[in-house]
């Protein structure tokens, strides 16, 4: 089992700035690929971004390659989501997951989930 926890979400103007968080505990942090996931209300989960076991494979969805970036410590057990120059259309709860297989930006690959953490980009 993997508990994954975020934080850092808020409310923030277009153009801001927020760095989320979220840390692991149980098994072994590091041989899991990480992602981030959003779900604004109405609409589907959708993929954000995802990085590789050691962190040196990262991926990124269209609608925010170049604004946001993903990382992760795997000696904190911790994977961080810095998104810059957001705007009103970022508003969604963000998800860190938690997966050892799969496709990178199908949710159905990942075996664990964390309670969210909610990005309001006011315009």
């Amino acid at each position: 089992q993997v508990q994954l926890v975020e934080s850092g979400g808020g409310l923030v103007q277009a153009g801001g700035s927020l760095r989320l968080s979220c840390a692991a505990s149980g098994r072994t942090f590091s041989g899991y690929y990480m992602a981030w996931f959003r779900q604004a209300p109405g609409k589907e989960r959708e993929f954000v971004t995802a990085i590789g076991w050691s962190g040196g494979s990262t991926y990124y969805a269209d609608s925010v390659k170049g604004r946001f970036t993903i990382s992760r410590d795997n000696a904190k057990n911790t994977v961080y989501l810095e998104m810059n120059s957001l705007k009103p259309e970022d508003t969604a709860k963000y998800y860190c997951a938690a997966a050892d297989s799969g496709a990178l930006d199908a949710w159905r690959s990942y075996d664990y989930w964390g309670q969210g953490t909610q990005v309001i980009v006011s315009s």
